[in-house]
């Protein structure tokens, strides 16, 4: 495996995304409430975050002993052919991504990019050493974006291409059904749930696209949008994720604290 390389333009991820924190004024802690001068946590509230740690499927980003693709997705291989998470979905990473989600507070989009970031800085790529060609956000339905105003996918994802300096296709993907969600379902019912729920009305021929959400829980939604982005052309699929949640039955060690 190795590393996903980032050119001189794009570097240091890292110092850019401090600088999108430390540009803004004097504020209370996202989490606790306290003084956190120019940053969005203080310092106690971001060493509680826990990290996904390295020994994760480079698939799927679920726990996996030395890194190895998991069993899961050698018997399925999913459409998608990386996963990147920043964080687990644990308090308090949940309490934050919430907070953006349903409370609008946007500058918590910064630090999810900034931990992103990140975690892109140093991470295994199966198959390739090269940033990706575009970045697409995980499209909201028009009735779930005109109920919330925003798509917090597209919130990030703003931030990870300019730092990267690539382009942001904000609407080459869309989601045509407002499904329900998947992870009271089984997965042949997560599979029939989301088929015909997303189109590609962007040009992803023979492009790398890198995909950006706040929360992976079963995958389903992003395999099915990288099933779509490959019928439309694109050659190779990889996800960004704030957060991935650890599935019932997986051991939940490994983590590490930010």
């Amino acid at each position: 495996m190795h590393s996903m390389h980032f050119p001189s333009h794009a570097q240091p991820l890292v110092s850019r995304a401090a600088g999108w924190l430390s540009a803004l004024l004097p504020q209370d802690c996202q989490l606790c409430g306290t003084g956190s001068g120019a940053a969005l946590l203080c310092q106690p509230c971001r060493s509680s975050l826990l990290r996904t740690g390295t020994a994760c499927c480079p698939r799927c980003a679920m726990p996996s002993p030395s890194a190895e693709i998991c069993g899961t997705c050698l018997k399925r291989p999913p459409h998608f052919d990386a996963t990147h998470a920043a964080l687990r979905y644990a308090f308090p990473a949940d309490r934050l991504i919430q907070s953006l989600k349903y409370s609008a507070r946007l500058p918590i989009a910064t630090l999810l990019a900034g931990l992103m970031l990140e975690r892109l800085q140093d991470a295994p790529s199966m198959l390739s050493d090269a940033l990706p060609d575009v970045i697409v956000p995980m499209p909201l339905h028009p009735a779930r974006l005109a109920a919330r105003g925003f798509n917090q996918a597209v919130e990030i994802a703003r931030h990870v291409a300019r730092a990267l300096q690539r382009p942001l296709l904000r609407d080459a993907a869309v989601r045509l059904r407002d499904t329900p969600p998947q992870a009271d379902l089984p997965m042949a019912r997560r599979r029939a749930n989301l088929r015909g729920a997303f189109a590609c009305h962007g040009d992803v021929t023979g492009l790398s696209v890198l995909v950006i959400d706040d929360v992976m829980t079963t995958g389903a939604s992003l395999n099915e949008l990288a099933r779509v982005l490959k019928r439309a052309g694109a050659a190779r699929v990889e996800n960004c994720i704030a957060a991935r949640t650890w599935l019932d039955g997986i051991p939940q060690g490994g983590g590490h604290h930010v």
